[in-house]
């Protein structure tokens, strides 16, 4: 109806980009393309399976939500929380992993799929899996969006992955600065004045 306050304008105004964006690594076409041939994959892969996504919260939650739509299977979804800390006491400065936010249901006989957004030394995965390993899932797959597999300290193994990267800091779709960025559609650099705080 003409003049409804529903009713969206014929074009919006363009928002400014952010001046603290550098370079797009991967639009948004690039990243689409990618998700559904995975999800195409997993789905060939999981043909008469239930499947459950689990996702590390925050970063893989757009990855996951976009991948859970180009897989053409019955699943369900359920996420976690970590945190890493340094331990107390410890000479050797030594990273610790804990759940600050554990599933909302059981695994046991499952056939899981670990959403990741990122991969590179592998330590937190390799918490993650060895503790849903404990819970006796039928089976532990990992999918990551993003692999640096020239950083592994541990043996991992990562089924489906999407892009191999590089070591640069990257922001958008899932992927932050300090909390920011994650909802802009494409990836990009970050790019940091002098008078900017650090990346970390």
């Amino acid at each position: 109806m003409a003049g409804s306050p529903f009713s969206a304008p014929s074009s919006l105004p363009a928002k400014p980009r952010d001046e603290r964006l550098g370079e797009v690594f991967l639009d948004a076409e690039t990243i689409a393309a990618r998700v559904q041939e995975l999800g195409a994959e997993i789905t060939r892969d999981y043909q008469g399976k239930d499947l459950l996504l689990i996702s590390i919260l925050r970063g893989a939650v757009f990855f996951m939500a976009d991948l859970a739509r180009a897989i053409d299977l019955p699943l369900q979804m359920d996420f976690l929380a970590i945190s890493s800390y340094t331990e107390e006491h410890s000479e050797t400065g030594t990273k610790a992993i804990r759940f600050l936010k554990d599933l909302d249901q059981p695994v046991k006989d499952k056939n899981v799929l670990l959403v990741e957004d990122m991969v590179d030394s592998g330590l937190t995965l390799h918490y993650i899996t060895r503790s849903l390993t404990l819970r006796r899932p039928g089976s532990l797959e990992v999918c990551t969006l993003f692999d640096r597999p020239h950083l592994r300290l541990v043996d991992v193994e990562v089924r489906y992955r999407g892009f191999e990267v590089p070591d640069d800091f990257f922001v958008g779709y899932g992927f932050d600065y300090r909390q920011s960025f994650r909802n802009i559609p494409f990836v990009a650099y970050l790019k940091l004045g002098p008078d900017q705080p650090t990346l970390f």
